[in-house]
């Protein structure tokens, strides 16, 4: 007998047949727009609090991003002071007794921090622990510390208090309840870490992004300028306010809106001055700074938010830094020779010289 298709079995089959086809176009014209190996090799991991994101150009890219990634991971089990056994664990544990030595890269680090901290008169400060961890903004539900509290641990911070020596790599703080946080360069020195490892290997170009840092290395296959996208601070995650082009270096911002809870109808944000012990008041919402380092692009940031816009200035002249600087009243300031371009609405415009 012949058999024929009912009405509800042909549309179904039409919309299999349909699919199919879409399916097949949107390939062909991805292979049509995006050629073999245009796109790069791409590799997401996890380090840092934050994804470790890179796309490499040219050479053995796959090889290349798995060991950046386990230098990134290996640096962040060396200097996060929330690592058991790491090298600032043990500082941290160790302080106000003895000389400690230490991994040459943490080190560096340490150097890169003292170096950001002097420069800016410790508004970025690597001794901050004894009040940050007060904060505790990575919690689930952070809640505001006892002025009390603050007020018994602010003696503790001062970047004087940790002393280094880079003959023996050994390094020790001065008095029992000091502590040492590298939160705020550490993202910048991971990516520091990967441009070291894409240095050492045949890749043509490469970008990595840890958090709020990136760095890049080499070119595009297009030869163009790397575009990093700058956040709206006002927006979702995935918002653009506008975009830097950079060839070479590393970039990094610090924001208000990065990490926040809000108690009896105030808003605070993990940027701390170190003087007050509470999140820093310069009338800023985000600073993006780009370094050819970008442990100090990183550390930077951070300084510049605390300090405000005129007292930055001299810094970035000092340290051979540019910034992007965004105010509560929305106004970006370029300072330097930084190549930006505002792509979202609702923010005026202005360049300052160094």
């Amino acid at each position: 007998m012949k058999q024929t298709l009912s009405l509800p079995s042909l549309k179904k089959w039409v919309m299999i047949v349909c699919a199919v086809l879409i399916l097949m176009t949107a390939i062909l014209s991805a292979m049509l727009l995006f050629p073999k190996n245009s796109q790069g090799y791409e590799a997401t991991t996890w380090a840092m609090g934050s994804y470790v994101q890179q796309t490499l150009y040219g050479g053995d890219e796959e090889t290349t991003a798995t060991k950046a990634s386990t230098s990134v991971t290996e640096l962040e089990n060396l200097i996060s002071w929330r690592v058991a056994d790491s090298d600032i664990e043990k500082l941290n544990s160790a302080a106000g007794t003895e000389w400690l030595e230490l991994d040459e890269r943490t080190i560096q680090v340490l150097e890169q921090a003292l170096s950001v901290a002097e420069s800016t008169d410790g508004a970025y400060d690597p001794t901050i622990l004894p009040v940050s961890a007060l904060w505790n903004f990575d919690a689930e539900e952070p809640t505001l510390p006892d002025d009390e509290q603050i007020q018994r641990f602010l003696p503790f911070i001062g970047y004087e208090f940790l002393r280094i020596n880079t003959e023996d790599n050994t390094a020790s703080l001065r008095n029992h309840g000091n502590g040492v946080d590298l939160g705020g360069i550490g993202k910048g020195a991971a990516c520091d870490i990967a441009l070291d490892v894409y240095s050492q290997s045949d890749i043509t170009g490469g970008i990595i992004a840890v958090g709020g840092s990136v760095g890049v290395y080499g070119s595009k296959p297009d030869g163009t300028d790397w575009r990093i996208s700058v956040r709206d601070p006002e927006g979702k995650l995935t918002d653009g306010l506008g975009v830097v082009s950079l060839d070479e270096g590393c970039i990094s911002t610090s924001g208000s809106y990065e990490k926040t809870f809000t108690e009896n109808d105030v808003t605070y944000h993990h940027l701390l001055d170190a003087k007050t012990g509470y999140p820093a008041e310069s009338g800023l919402v985000s600073v993006t700074v780009v370094h050819q380092s970008g442990a100090i692009s990183d550390a930077l940031a951070t300084a510049c938010f605390v300090m405000g816009m005129e007292k930055s200035l001299p810094v970035l002249k000092e340290l051979g830094a540019s910034a992007l600087f965004i105010d509560e009243d929305h106004h970006i300031t370029v300072a330097g020779e930084l190549n930006f371009e505002l792509t979202g609405s609702g923010y005026t415009v202005s360049r300052q010289s160094l």
